[in-house]
């Protein structure tokens, strides 16, 4: 049964003693340790880098901030702190900061257990209650915040304006017992940044020309981009004294951590359709934006959000569910065709340069693909593979197809293609057994080849052989030939 009262709690025999929500992190992270479990799950590629900054962090009790680029995991770290929070605590019933019923700092909540004893109502907060987030914008105020006095209040009871209890408290004294969260930190107006650094030093603040004790406690975390601290604002010279750590965040740094990024965040079950996405396509969507960030028409300041190949994951699928719908077809695999027709979702996530704009968003997006399938192609393959298949297409060969060819016809269609059959083998894949898979390896084949300049493209001829990118000889005879 669950305790509705501070006598039923005193009756636990859970001897009342004091403990900072910094301690109860401190000691709940330190069993984690011992156990080897992991202390902020769901995130990758950090466990080399940030992870131990934050966990060094917590260790020593501090208030932190992560520094990093948009889409580096930084909000989705500041909400996993508080998996190192208790299951539950117990807080004086209605009241509007979490007073603990045997340590409370408000002269209301002392009142009440003076006048209530073990009859007074408590309940109990949750992990997930006890976080408290904002995101910093510049019309954020002190009272929302911190809070602000509300002179109905003081009229009504007939006391002072400065009371305590005449405070409507803002979002810092409502996390009191638990974290309270601010991202974009350098948003804030310096007065807002000036009032956290009073709670965080002095545990007091003014309002309206009022001192006011507050002694939360409060752990602040915070989050910000570098580029912000001139682009939009700047945390001011005390406030980042006296914040401990300073944690930069970063992108993936290998392939293989944001294949898996990717693949935890996306949305990919689709229950009408069975999708499949192979492993290369999923590391063509990953290196696309390892190439953007790379590149000098891209604002590497604002950054290449990991959210972009996540929404191109998305969109891909969803082509490729558009595709079998139309061919009346179970099931869809996706092809390099897909992330060639998901460019909205790419294109919308690059902050370009001036040589950039010029080009044009979409130009750029099938570049980055282009060398995204080249980078990719290259690894799995030596380069002067499938020298037969090149040949094929050197004879005159073309292969006409769309992102909307069914699988079938698809097959149908390369099966023409001299040497495809050992490219397969190679590739460990059965077309009669898997069409689809089938069909996206062999896009891929294509599309390697035409990354490597060996084969062209176009949506009247699909892929073909350009004459002038013959040998000599070659090129030649073909003048020749079409001279007669």
């Amino acid at each position: 049964m669950k305790t509705t009262t501070l006598g039923e709690l005193k009756k636990k025999g859970v001897p009342p003693q004091f403990r900072s929500v910094r301690d109860e992190i401190r000691q709940n992270l330190i069993e984690k340790l011992r156990k080897d479990e992991d202390v902020l799950p769901g995130i990758v590629g950090f466990d080399e880098t940030v992870k131990p900054a934050v966990i060094n962090a917590l260790l020593s009790r501090h208030d932190f901030i992560l520094l990093g680029l948009r889409g580096q995991a930084k909000s989705r770290i500041l909400r996993g702190i508080t998996q190192l929070l208790d299951d539950e605590i117990p807080v004086i019933a209605e009241s509007e900061i979490n007073d603990d019923p045997f340590f409370p700092i408000s002269d209301v909540s002392r009142r009440r257990i003076e006048l209530e004893a073990d009859q007074l109502p408590i309940r109990f907060l949750t992990r997930e209650d006890r976080y408290v987030e904002k995101l910093a914008t510049p019309d954020v105020t002190v009272a929302d915040i911190v809070g602000d006095l509300d002179p109905i209040k003081a009229a009504r009871r007939g006391t002072s304006l400065s009371s305590f209890e005449n405070i409507h408290f803002g979002l810092l004294p409502r996390a009191h017992r638990g974290i309270f969260a601010v991202n974009e930190l350098p948003d804030l107006a310096p007065k807002i940044q000036v009032a956290l650094l009073n709670i965080m030093q002095e545990g007091d603040v003014q309002i309206r020309g009022f001192p006011v004790r507050l002694p939360l406690d409060v752990l602040l975390i915070f989050s910000a981009n570098p580029e912000d601290y001139t682009a939009r604002g700047k945390i001011i010279t005390p406030l980042k004294d006296r914040i401990g750590s300073e944690i930069r965040t970063h992108y993936p740094l290998r392939l293989r951590d944001a294949v898996r990024i990717t693949g935890q965040e996306a949305w990919t079950g689709r229950q009408e359709i069975s999708t499949q996405m192979p492993e290369f396509i999923s590391e063509i969507i990953e290196m696309v934006a390892f190439v953007a960030r790379q590149d000098s028409r891209i604002d590497r300041r604002s950054g290449v959000s990991q959210r972009m190949p996540i929404s191109c994951a998305e969109s891909s699928i969803s082509n490729a569910e558009q595709r079998a719908l139309l061919n009346q077809e179970d099931s869809a695999t996706v092809r390099i065709a897909d992330i060639y027709a998901s460019l909205p979702a790419i294109t919308g996530k690059l902050e370009l340069e001036y040589e950039g704009e010029l080009k044009g968003a979409e130009r750029i997006g099938r570049e980055l693909i282009q060398l995204a399938v080249h980078e990719i192609f290259g690894r799995r393959f030596p380069e002067n593979s499938f020298e037969q298949v090149v040949q094929w297409f050197n004879l005159g060969g073309e292969v006409q197809v769309s992102e909307q060819t069914s699988d079938a016809d698809y097959l149908q269609r390369i099966g023409q293609i001299q040497g495809v059959e050992v490219f397969f083998e190679q590739f460990q894949v059965d077309p009669r057994r898997a069409p689809g898979l089938a069909v996206s390896a062999a896009e891929f084949l294509l599309e390697g080849l035409c990354a490597q300049k060996k084969l062209s493209r176009s949506e009247s001829k699909g892929y073909y052989k350009e004459p002038e990118d013959m040998d000599p000889f070659n090129a030649l005879e073909a003048n020749r030939q079409s001279f007669n």
